[in-house]
């Protein structure tokens, strides 16, 4: 029940949270300080659109593997966000494909994420308009996404030198995962929060929001402009920032969100 199989060959890329992410995610921030009188207050309560996304995104993550494989296989292909070169693309692709995850790791991380920093700021925000802002960052990394694969696929197919083989791979490219939604939320913490201390186990430092969220940002575009492919989707993860930014920007000049 592979993804692989089901993408027919093409490239296959986790918009996943990498795992070296849920390792320093050790959540400081001043507003939510994990103590027993947080607790206690209620502080670490899951408000009902992040518990909601946990929800659907770890129904999804069983259907992918508990039905049967034809069940299986039609959600694998209908799913994903594919690139429109190979014939698989549908129009509802760049929402549902940030509801599919490649294994429990991928589904673990970005939901720890969601989790950890959504929170704050759908009670912050308002479940409405957070909902809203998550969606759109999960969009714009689609959008995002397909622009990088419409340029590679151009570039490969434009050069005799190119093998047929890596053309089909980029005509075929496929992505699934949250954390192009997940990465908006790490921006629009960090620009709501931009004093407050993440906590990093490795390298054991603290940085204020505001700097965690730029340096990570600067390191998922090298990343993604570097040689090779590592299968995860940088460009995802950028994308789902700017769009983030967009919208807070937008948001703030009309008057409806402070920060």
């Amino acid at each position: 029940m592979g993804f692989e199989g089901d993408a027919a060959g093409g490239e296959n890329l986790r918009d996943g949270v990498p795992i070296t992410l849920l390792l320093i995610f050790i959540y400081a921030a001043c507003g939510a300080n994990f103590d027993f009188m947080a607790i206690a207050n209620g502080m670490l309560r899951t408000p009902p659109v992040v518990k909601n996304l946990l929800i659907i995104n770890c129904l999804v993550f069983l259907a992918e593997y508990m039905l049967p494989v034809n069940a299986s296989n039609v959600l694998f292909t209908y799913g994903p966000l594919y690139f429109w070169a190979g014939g698989n693309f549908h129009i509802w692709q760049p929402l549902t494909y940030m509801f599919m995850h490649a294994g429990f790791a991928h589904l673990f991380s970005n939901m720890f994420a969601l989790w950890m920093f959504g929170r704050s700021l759908e009670y912050e925000m308002g479940s409405r308009r957070f909902l809203i802002y998550y969606m759109a960052c999960g969009i714009g990394a689609a959008l995002i996404q397909l622009g990088v694969n419409w340029i590679e696929y151009a570039a490969a197919a434009g050069d005799p030198s190119v093998a047929p083989s890596l053309v089909y791979r980029y005509a075929n490219a496929s992505t699934i995962g949250a954390s192009g939604a997940v990465f908006g939320l790490l921006l629009a913490f960090g620009v709501m929060h931009p004093n407050n201390v993440i906590m990093l186990l490795f390298p054991p430092i603290a940085l204020k929001a505001k700097w965690f969220v730029i340096a990570y940002g600067v390191l998922e575009l090298l990343a993604g402009i570097g040689p090779g492919s590592s299968g995860v989707a940088h460009f995802a993860h950028l994308g789902g920032m700017l769009f983030g930014w967009l919208l807070l920007r937008y948001w703030k000049k009309k008057g409806r969100i402070y920060y």
